[in-house]
């Protein structure tokens, strides 16, 4: 099989099996949509970003929209097996500070991206809500119940993506403290919402 180049000669494909070339197609489709969008993306994109043809596409795909649900799930597997999905700890914040210096475009990609795109709204805020949860068991011990308690849970997931987005898009500065700065951050939030002392 081959495939052309842009200056009008035959390159290669290179074999592999069906599950490889699937990766192969996730990462080139992860790096095209988080450039542009899923609007702003074709299928011919992808496969140039791939370096195959869109037929081969189409062998591992229905369509755009199931080339993207799956760049997002394996996006979202990936961070649950790198954070952990039920509890947050003091290791949860360099977990994720590791996970998006790992595979930047699939972080931006599933928190920007995907929460503009009304057709995958639905994954994002399912994200949105399970954080808001984990976040409320897991502050109940610090703080009591109430609405500061449910600011808290609100306002630290959301507040946490964003400050590593920032730091990806600041040039990943100091990486081996990036995780205790926005830690520290996350602990301010923690305080503002402790009651005062009458």
């Amino acid at each position: 099989m081959a495939e052309r180049t842009g200056s009008g000669g035959v390159e290669p494909v290179k074999r592999m099996r069906r599950a490889e070339r699937r990766e192969q197609i996730l990462d080139a489709a992860t790096r095209a949509f988080a450039r542009a969008g899923f609007v702003g993306t074709g299928l011919d994109d992808v496969a140039a970003e791939a370096g195959i043809t869109r037929v081969m596409l189409y062998r591992h795909f229905e369509s755009k929209a199931d080339m993207y649900r799956a760049v997002l799930d394996r996006a979202c597997v990936r961070l649950a097996e790198n954070v952990g999905s039920d509890n947050f700890d003091e290791n949860s914040v360099p977990a994720l500070v590791r996970a998006a210096a790992a595979d930047p475009d699939a972080f931006r990609l599933l928190f920007h991206q995907a929460a503009r795109e009304p057709e995958f709204r639905d994954l994002i805020d399912s994200l949105t809500a399970a954080s808001s949860e984990v976040a409320q068991r897991n502050l109940a011990a610090l703080l009591p119940a109430g609405p500061w308690l449910d600011w808290a849970a609100r306002v630290i997931p959301v507040f946490t993506i964003e400050a590593v987005i920032g730091w990806l898009d600041a040039g990943q500065p100091d990486p081996d403290a990036a995780a205790d700065r926005i830690s520290d951050a996350i602990h301010g939030v923690i305080e503002a919402a402790r009651p005062a002392d009458n």
